[in-house]
């Protein structure tokens, strides 16, 4: 039988034999305190949750590379680990296993912290959750960066030394947003950030920059005349410790769903003064949504998930 019609118990089977790995989510949380997160999510998650199926891989699917589905519903074949040590860049939290990504993204973050130097002058980046392995949903964490095509930069310039395992796992990254949330912290925001995620925002594969909505005002007041790229920055909640690259489909993948574009204009006014306002800071309590299980995600995850 093909792997994408296996029933859901023979999966199921399949995938009793690989083993956990510790995979923390939250980029403030050490170790220890993600293990726990996980463990109490494995015992707490329905049978079927996909969750379960994909955050307790540990290698790539041995498959042609391509981003299955969309960025929050779907999986990732061909995975490429980024290295956690480049002349220019650190991973950061390495016991998660979510340095993994689509080749184009990983060599896009390589070539983009070659740059960084030149663009703010810092030695490089301190690179945060990107995927897991295969892709697909997170224990914990995440509801993006299921395909492959989404990475996290740490707001914290990436230090001469090279830190060690430990204490990547455990340093905290810098809040850039003030306390009260209206703004950021004079003291922690600098122009390096603002030239880094801009010169991000104009690169042509990338498709949105999420930030807080604190830093999005930031940008806005020091744009200047050159605006155009502030369409690609798009507030979100939290997002004030790290900001979020999200690459577009690559060409000629047709099981990658794009996201819509953005709206064309800067997004500096009324869309960013409702991020402050009472309705977005104290949001009306919903019901929580059901994990995804397989049967959600495209039939081509099955696939990846028992690829050998």
């Amino acid at each position: 039988m093909h792997p994408a019609r296996l029933p859901f118990a023979a999966l199921l089977a399949i995938l009793a034999l690989a083993p956990a790995s510790m995979m923390p989510a939250h980029g403030q949380e050490n170790a220890r305190e993600e293990a726990a997160r996980r463990a109490a999510a494995l015992k707490s998650l329905p049978e079927d949750a996909a969750k379960r199926f994909f955050g307790t891989q540990t290698s790539a699917a041995p498959l042609a590379a391509r981003a299955i589905g969309f960025y929050s519903r779907g999986c990732l074949a061909g995975a490429r680990a980024l290295p956690v040590d480049g002349e220019t860049w650190q991973v950061m939290r390495t016991s998660r296993n979510r340095n993994w990504g689509h080749p184009a993204l990983i060599a896009f973050l390589e070539r983009l912290s070659a740059r960084v130097p030149e663009i703010n002058g810092w030695p490089g980046l301190l690179v945060g959750d990107i995927s897991q392995p295969r892709g697909g949903p997170m224990l914990t964490g995440h509801a993006s960066h299921q395909v492959g095509l989404d990475a996290d930069i740490w707001l914290t310039p990436m230090p001469s030394r090279r830190l060690s395992l430990a204490e990547r796992d455990e340093i905290a990254a810098t809040n850039v947003v003030a306390g009260d949330w209206n703004d950021v912290d004079p003291t922690a925001w600098t122009k390096a950030h603002t030239a880094l995620i801009r010169a991000v925002a104009k690169e042509p594969a990338v498709e949105r920059v999420f930030v807080n909505p604190a830093i999005k005002k930031a940008l806005c007041r020091e744009a200047g005349r050159d605006r155009a790229w502030l369409a690609t920055v798009r507030p979100t909640y939290g997002h004030n410790y790290h900001f979020h690259i999200r690459l577009a489909c690559p060409p000629g993948e047709a099981d990658c769903r794009p996201q819509a574009p953005p709206p064309k204009d800067d997004g500096c006014g009324k869309e960013l003064a409702w991020w402050f306002s009472d309705e977005a800071r104290h949001p009306k309590p919903t019901r929580p949504v059901p994990p995804l299980t397989l049967d959600d995600l495209p039939a081509a995850c099955r696939s990846v998930l028992v690829a050998q």
